[in-house]
């Protein structure tokens, strides 16, 4: 996925209200929308590197959209809102190797009238659901993490899969790593215990976990290479 126009690089400041973030653009401090409000562990360290996109719409209160960080070690794609963006578009480009040539792909999908996925495709007459986890948490510049904080929805997400599953539906969680160069990928059982069994018990029930990593640049973000998970 291209940005719309290049990303203009600063220095990250800090970030509060969880929307907001300063960051130093050469000696000019500018307000930048933060389009995730999850934790950040590991990114929020003064003076990192830091990424905007200017917007142009009149309309809007803060020009800058905060899109990349760079810690000591790895460049990171912040920006949440674009993960379902990035699958979207690479099922229409058959990137991914569990679903290529796909008869259709309908975004935003109700289960039921609680719970909706990420996306329903099907394939051969297959009803297949992937739900997506946008993963920014690495912490030994190596493997990449899910999650960084607890997540009562993610361990909702999965039992509700398992539930589908039974049901006849072929169930994905997709992590999608928008971390450059990341090579392993694993379930952050110190930080969510509740979401690790859940993670053990739906992968034994049929519900089937991928990650993906990405390519992070100024101009270009894209999903990149399949990862391994460790399953420790």
């Amino acid at each position: 996925m291209k940005f719309t126009k290049a990303l203009i690089k600063g220095k990250f400041l800090k970030r509060y209200k969880r929307f907001f973030a300063d960051i130093k653009v050469n000696k000019e401090i500018i307000i930048a929308h933060c389009p995730n409000t999850g934790s950040m562990m590991g990114l929020l360290n003064e003076n990192n590197d830091a990424w905007v996109l200017k917007n142009e719409d009149p309309k809007r209160k803060l020009k800058y959209t905060l899109q990349i960080l760079k810690t000591s070690k790895n460049v990171i794609g912040v920006n949440t809102h674009l993960a379902n963006k990035l699958v979207h578009e690479a099922l229409q480009n058959n990137t991914l190797i569990e679903f290529k040539n796909l008869d259709k792909i309908v975004t935003e999908k109700f289960y039921n009238k609680e719970t909706r996925f990420d996306f329903f495709v099907e394939k051969n007459k297959k009803k297949i659901f992937i739900e997506v986890k946008n993963v920014t948490l690495i912490r030994d510049g190596k493997t990449s993490e899910f999650p960084d904080a607890i997540t009562t929805r993610g361990s909702k997400h999965i039992k509700t899969l398992m539930d589908a599953h039974k049901k006849g539906y072929e169930c994905y969680v997709l992590f999608l790593v928008q971390i450059e160069n990341c090579k392993y990928f694993r379930i952050a059982k110190d930080i969510d215990k509740e979401y690790y069994k859940n993670y053990k018990l739906a992968k034994k029930s049929g519900v089937k976990f991928i990650a993906y990593n990405c390519k992070v640049g100024s101009k270009e973000i894209k999903i990149d290479k399949k990862v391994e998970i460790l399953d420790e």
